[in-house]
């Protein structure tokens, strides 16, 4: 039903999303309640950027701001977004992620006026041939447009390439992850970094930190001596106790469009 819903909306525009929500009622991706796409009590969840600590802090993990939790109705909605063709997800999830750079960007001299490039973290070939679409890139599009909006010069940049062969990283250890991505991702061709540029990598999850690490690894290297340091942000981290909140980014508010 969720495919159903979501890919002629996507092609008919608002009279399809119009025509989707009366034939099939648009339901909360959270808690699945009738009426929005996530619903003000989901969407708090993800109003609360904290850092990001997976369990074992895996060596060159760069500095990440979760905007919540992956737990409670966050899971289901990333889930939904993900994995079940909710395009429409990505309005509410793209925003949480812009409200985590904003926060992760303050561990950066005030001065730091470059260009934010927000790098999503590449998905696998099969990954999305499977799903018919690359989430983490929609997720940048979306917080770079919010990010914008608030005055922030911020773009998507797709710097990285995965290597063909890699595995999917769910259902796997913290080791055998690291040792799936190993030396996986790549600078792409010609790809370049502006002067001044500040590298903020973007994804919908973090667990056990190994996807950022690699990615991380791949973007210093493109980026060279005297970049700033490589930050993270993702929608959602899985939780941990004591886990850090971060200050209030200030001066720039988001707001979920539906």
């Amino acid at each position: 039903m969720d495919r159903a819903r979501a890919y002629p909306a996507a092609l008919l525009g608002d009279g399809g999303r119009a025509l989707a929500d009366l034939v099939l009622p648009r339901t909360c991706g959270g808690c699945a309640l009738p009426g929005a796409v996530l619903c003000p009590r989901c969407r708090s969840w993800l109003a609360h950027p904290r850092v990001a600590q997976p369990r074992r802090h895996p060596p060159g993990f760069p500095p990440t701001v979760a905007a919540g939790p992956y737990a409670g109705p966050v899971r289901p909605a990333v889930l939904a977004f993900k994995e079940h063709g909710r395009a429409e997800l990505a309005g509410p999830l793209g925003t949480a992620l812009a409200l985590a750079v904003a926060a992760v960007l303050t561990a950066l001299p005030p001065d730091g006026g470059g260009p934010v490039l927000l790098v999503p973290v590449p998905s696998s070939a099969a990954a999305v041939r499977q799903r018919g679409r690359d989430h983490a890139r929609e997720l940048a599009g979306r917080a770079a447009a919010e990010l914008r909006a608030a005055g922030v010069p911020a773009r998507p940049a797709p710097l990285l390439r995965r290597a063909a062969g890699t595995r999917d990283s769910a259902g796997l250890t913290a080791h055998e992850r690291s040792a799936n991505l190993a030396g996986r991702f790549t600078p792409r061709r010609c790809a370049r970094c502006p002067p001044g540029a500040r590298l903020v990598l973007v994804d919908d999850v973090v667990t056990s930190g190994a996807t950022l690490v690699e990615a991380a690894r791949a973007l210093r290297a493109l980026s060279g001596p005297g970049a700033p340091p490589v930050l993270a942000a993702v929608v959602a981290a899985t939780p941990r106790r004591g886990r850090t909140p971060v200050p209030d980014p200030g001066g720039a508010t988001f707001t979920v469009r539906r």
